[in-house]
């Protein structure tokens, strides 16, 4: 009879730290947080108008600050985390977060308010780059990752939903003050919990931050973004956009020349020579523009064609929550092991395609259960099976201590998706609806169903390129400290 082998005993340095689930939820609810207030000033804007005295054209302030400053910083955010330390810059984030959206509640001026929502954004950078690379660097299981980032991603778009549903009942019970003031206990609870989750002990890059880098990339992308999001006012011919578009791209290139050449570059090219994760990107990119355009086009239709209040409109977006929290978290952690970043992707844009084509059908006299719904649940589903194949490729295979670069280059193309796509929407929208004959809301349909066949082609184009980018990795060894990777077809 053979002796059993004495089992070897797992060093408990190697253990999973017991805290990783309580960190999901404390970073969930920052992820909650940041996305929540993306949306929940957009119903409160006329009531902040009003009370402050704003012009019309200072009006879209509110969020174009937020937004500049969030989608512009992201990249020099993702490096100071993997400098500074993850956990110490996203509690630093909470913190400056609840200062700022409580600075932002109290202002007694416009001019406050847009300064207010400008450091919102900058602190919600910091947030999200360190957020997702502490996701990824707590959870060193290939499967329980999966099921994180599905968890995280999940209650990031939850946010958006439920922040069109509360600034509606804030706006209207509480006032337009509470739509800020409710990050205040938010953040302050996320900072608490995040005591005791683990700590971050990562390894950190060596060398200083590349300052030239950031002042070129962080510059390119405030300029993209702002240039876009100056487009849906003054159009895209308009000097000061286009001025605007081509000085970001000037910059863009010349951070991506820089980028080759500095001895500690912000954004390390060996990071996008993997096929898969500029897939991933790119896929990030054009679902954020379908996300936000199909925000845009419900929260017309919703109002202003079918009639509903803008809590019963809020509610009307919960399908897409509902359905996207489920696919990714029961499909497709199930079926990206089995099938590949390349067919996840590829698929989850398509079908995610299928529900934008299904809205170019509506009409003034469509419903919301007959025509709306479905076209949502299809959009979802494709959103959700998309979502963690993107989410994991761009994040898999990187060194932990460039976690966090790796983390804000994926929100940096969500961002800029977003912008371009909200600014091409409602452009396209508006020059539609202008050409068309008829009454007042049948253009206005007509301008938004026309207007859907933008990103539609995006995700398309999108599905396409992941086919062919995503189905090969980069041959190159991998560095130590990189988490493992799902596999590819």
């Amino acid at each position: 009879m053979r002796p059993t082998p004495t089992p070897i005993p797992v060093p408990q340095s190697q253990l999973p730290d017991p805290r990783r689930w309580w960190a999901l939820c404390v970073l969930g609810l920052a992820q909650l947080m940041i996305l929540l207030d993306s949306t929940i000033v957009n119903v409160a804007l006329p009531s902040m108008q009003r009370q402050l005295g704003m012009a019309d054209g200072d009006r879209p302030w509110v969020v174009t600050s937020y937004t500049v400053a969030f989608g512009g910083l992201l990249l020099l955010a993702g490096r100071i985390a993997d400098h500074a330390g993850r956990k110490r810059v996203f509690m630093s984030g909470l913190l400056g977060f609840a200062l700022a959206s409580a600075a932002g509640g109290v202002a007694p001026t416009a001019q406050v308010l847009f300064a207010a929502r400008a450091v919102q954004g900058a602190f919600a950078a910091l947030l999200a780059a360190s957020a997702l690379a502490l996701v990824a660097t707590t959870f060193t299981d290939p499967r329980e990752r999966r099921k994180a980032i599905a968890v995280f991603g999940a209650l990031g778009g939850a946010g958006g939903s439920l922040g069109v549903v509360l600034g509606g009942l804030l706006t209207q019970w509480a006032g337009w003050r509470w739509c800020l003031l409710v990050n205040v206990p938010i953040a302050l609870l996320a900072l608490l919990g995040s005591l005791w989750t683990p700590c971050d002990r990562a390894r950190r890059p060596s060398g200083r931050v590349d300052v030239a880098g950031a002042v070129l990339g962080c510059g390119g992308l405030t300029t993209v973004v702002y240039g876009c999001s100056r487009a849906e006012a003054q159009g895209w011919t308009s000097p000061s956009v286009l001025g605007a578009l081509a000085g970001g791209m000037a910059l863009l290139m010349a951070f991506a020349w820089w980028q080759t050449r500095a001895a500690t570059p912000l954004l390390p090219p060996r990071l996008l020579r993997d096929r898969r994760r500029v897939a991933a990107l790119l896929a990030g990119g054009a679902l954020m523009m379908a996300q936000l355009s199909i925000s845009l086009f419900l929260t017309y239709y919703l109002q202003t064609v079918l009639g509903w209040s803008a809590v019963a409109s809020g509610l009307g977006f919960l399908p897409i929550s509902v359905v996207t929290t489920a696919t990714a978290t029961q499909l497709g952690t199930r079926l990206l092991p089995r099938l590949g970043p390349r067919v996840m992707m590829t698929a989850g844009l398509s079908l995610a395609a299928c529900g934008l084509f299904q809205f170019t059908l509506l009409t003034s006299d469509s419903s919301y259960a007959a025509n709306v719904l479905p076209a949502l649940v299809t959009f979802s589903v494709g959103n959700g099976g998309s979502f963690l194949a993107i989410m994991t490729s761009a994040t898999a295979d990187v060194p932990a201590q460039d976690s966090g670069i790796a983390s804000a280059s994926v929100n940096s193309a969500q961002q800029m998706g977003g912008s371009i796509g909200s600014a091409a929407f409602n452009t396209v929208a508006a020059s539609a609806a202008a050409a068309f004959h008829g009454g007042t809301r049948a253009a206005a349909v007509h301008g938004f169903t026309t207007a859907i066949w933008v990103p539609l082609a995006v995700l398309l184009l999108a599905a396409a390129a992941t086919a062919t980018l995503a189905g090969t990795r980069s041959s190159r060894r991998t560095r130590p400290g990189a988490p493992t990777e799902v596999p590819a077809t």
